[in-house]
């Protein structure tokens, strides 16, 4: 086994996943999902407001959220993360897992500060891949204008190169 495979069994172990969903039934499919590529701490919420409270009171290491649930939507529910001037844990990565693939929709997502996106019905490697993205990978956060939230990817791409350059410069001096 590869060593970045250890790490990323290690890292997924340990990690602490909140999902939020109105349908027990689909919290029931990610949960196992979850687990089955090694994700042991697992907790759910079945709407945006306790999804909220679950993110205040557990800490998760990752959120994964639908997009249509009543009284407070996917959408509405990451705008409220993402406000670091009241919401103690702005930080969280999150994954938007909806059957809604329209453009407008992933575009919506992307505003409100989505990490990741993905359609239902998911596999446990489409899965696998974006929890990578975000726990291995994951993008620097940024403040600009009423946005905050992940780097844009060619931002982000700049910026780790930027970084990589000031780094060279040290190890040289």
């Amino acid at each position: 086994m590869p060593l970045e495979s250890k790490y990323l069994d290690a890292r997924f172990a340990v990690s602490k996943v909140l999902v939020v969903d109105d349908e027990a039934y689909m919290r029931k499919v990610v949960r196992a999902l979850l687990m089955s590529i090694g994700v042991r701490t697992i907790y759910e919420a079945a709407d945006g407001v306790a999804g909220l409270d679950a993110i205040r009171t557990m800490g998760p290491d990752l959120v994964i959220v639908d997009w249509e649930m009543p009284g407070l939507d996917g959408p509405g529910f990451i705008r409220m993360v993402r406000s670091p001037d009241t919401f103690p844990f702005p930080d969280v990565p999150i994954i938007m897992l909806t059957g809604h693939g329209e453009r407008a929709r992933v575009l919506e997502a992307m505003e409100t500060g989505v990490n990741e996106f993905l359609l239902k019905p998911v596999s446990s490697k489409a899965l696998r891949d974006r929890m990578i993205a975000v726990l291995a990978r994951p993008r620097p956060m940024i403040r600009r204008g009423d946005y905050y939230g992940p780097a844009p990817r060619k931002l982000s791409q700049t910026l780790n190169e930027a970084n990589d350059a000031v780094a060279n410069l040290v190890l040289l001096n």
